[in-house]
């Protein structure tokens, strides 16, 4: 699947000119690696001694939710495997303010966000066999000291830790188009003792988000938070239609995600600001988010104060009659009745997930992700 073509650009010109004025210089070569003592998702931390006894040390500043960086993390552990027995060391690094420079417009392609606890989640899912630590927020003067432009972006340093080579892991992040191993080949001369041919590449992936974009996501939230936020009474009928998936005004069905809930409801309340940032995240990739408040039509004033408490921007609908079982067994029969229920239907009105009861956050973004051919767009 290509990216379209807004994001693509969107890539191209924070990967050249960075996200924020505030960004520092990437590292020249021949300089010494910066110290760092940074937490590991293992629980370990890392600081420059803990390579000591590598002849070369290959640092990659990546992250969890950009697309390009999730393109190159298989590649990156064939690299280990073929280089660390030959002495090379490798440790990743995410620099990104999880808190304060990520968007939630800006994590459209990721299961996850880029906070340390996510990133345990990440490599324990796929499985990495290299250090993989945490260089943002309070941390994120290590990280500047090295002046990553974008995820990935590589630095590789000598036994005295000069650097050598940094930029680009290989030309393309789709794998049947790539023509030269950038970090292959600057690795095999530094095993022989040379000079890496190149030493030096531009570099293409996610902006870094560094601590000084706080100011533009901060923008961010308050356009969120002014959007409006409504409430509409639904008919047993209508709703199926919404199942059904027909109704898009294209005349095709979209990627939806239905949620019955109520205020009442301690489990559906609890949930419902993970609904909200599903929204804010996948919207503009497609997803539709419909809300549904399983409450007496008199009950519309409760419902709609809460929804605006949570800035709700989604459809949200309530039910239009009084006879709540009409509902439940026009809406799908396999439904008991019980709170929240929630369902993911497709374009073509399949049920892709089923959840009665609290659905897994995390279950829930990867079956979204998988339908919307997202989790790896690099095809090839």
């Amino acid at each position: 699947m290509k990216l379209p073509i807004l994001l693509l650009l969107s890539s191209i010109i924070f990967s050249c000119f960075a996200a924020d004025s505030d960004a520092p210089p990437p590292l020249s070569i021949g300089s010494k690696a910066p110290p760092f003592n940074l937490p590991g998702v293992d629980g370990k931390n890392y600081s420059l001694d803990s390579f000591k006894d590598s002849k070369i040390l290959t640092v990659i500043f990546t992250c969890n939710h950009c697309p390009t960086a999730q393109a190159y993390e298989d590649r990156i552990k064939k690299l280990v495997d073929a280089f660390k027995p030959r002495g090379v060391a490798f440790v990743a690094i995410s620099p990104n303010d999880a808190t304060n420079g990520v968007r939630p417009d800006e994590l459209g392609y990721t299961d996850l966000g880029d906070t340390l606890e996510e990133m345990k989640i990440r490599s324990d899912y796929k499985q990495f066999n290299f250090p993989y630590l945490f260089g943002g927020g309070e941390l994120e003067p290590m990280s500047r000291a090295y002046g990553p432009v974008v995820t990935p972006h590589v630095f590789v340093f000598d036994q005295e830790r000069r650097l050598q080579y940094a930029g680009r892991i290989d030309d393309a992040e789709r794998l049947n188009l790539v023509k030269n191993h950038d970090l292959e080949q600057a690795l095999n001369a530094m095993l022989k003792g040379e000079k890496p041919a190149v030493a030096q590449t531009k570099v293409f992936g996610c902006s870094t988000k560094w601590s000084a974009k706080g100011g533009e996501v901060g923008k961010y939230w308050a356009k969120v938070h002014a959007e409006p936020v409504n409430l509409t009474p639904v008919s047993p009928e209508e709703l199926l239609e919404l199942k059904l998936n027909k109704t898009a005004a294209d005349g095709e069905g979209k990627l939806r995600l239905i949620n019955f809930w109520a205020t009442w409801c301690g489990p559906c309340v609890t949930e419902f600001p993970d609904l909200i940032n599903m929204n804010l995240c996948y919207r503009q990739r497609g997803l539709e988010v419909i809300t549904v408040a399983a409450q007496y039509p008199d009950e519309k004033e409760g419902v709609l104060r809460f929804l605006k408490r949570n800035h709700a921007s989604t459809r949200n609908f309530i039910f239009k009659e009084t006879d709540k079982y009409k509902y439940i067994e026009s809406f799908d029969p396999k439904w008991d009745g019980a709170l929240p229920y929630t369902i993911l239907i497709n374009a073509q009105g399949k049920i892709l997930y089923r959840k009665q009861g609290s659905f897994d956050n995390l279950e829930l973004r990867r079956t979204i992700l998988k339908e919307l051919d997202v989790v790896a767009p690099w095809k090839g």
